[in-house]
């Protein structure tokens, strides 16, 4: 089952979006996710996870600025995204993953559709 992404777009620095992470069937429940992004040339990196309890991880180029949470009754996991920065310019994915630990944590299952944010003037 792919997860996919949608709710990006084109956005001012400083300005904000919400991203959502939508699945057919409650593929959510027990499990970890987390959001991913790729820039142009550079690999898939994992910037937030939510573990099934509700705990929270974050990578230190999003921290304070990206929540991460999830409604499993919706079957949708969130990213809202304030604060943005020309370099988070990418495009983000959602996936089940192995661990809540940033560094630690895999991709579990195969790659939806991912959603383009752009930050630019």
């Amino acid at each position: 089952v792919q997860l996919q992404a949608s709710g990006g777009g084109l956005v001012q620095p400083g300005g904000s979006l919400r991203l959502y992470c939508t699945a057919s069937g409650s593929i959510f429940s027990g499990n970890t996710v987390g959001w991913f992004r790729q820039a142009p040339g550079n690999q898939r990196d994992l910037v937030a996870a939510i573990s099934y309890l509700g705990t929270s991880n974050y990578a230190d180029s999003v921290k304070g600025r990206f929540t991460i949470s999830r409604d499993d009754a919706k079957n949708t996991v969130y990213l809202q995204m304030n604060s943005l920065k020309p370099e988070d310019t990418a495009v983000y994915y959602c996936n089940r993953i192995s661990s809540i630990t940033i560094m630690a944590a895999r991709p579990l299952g195969s790659w939806g559709q991912g959603t383009l944010v752009t930050v630019s003037s």
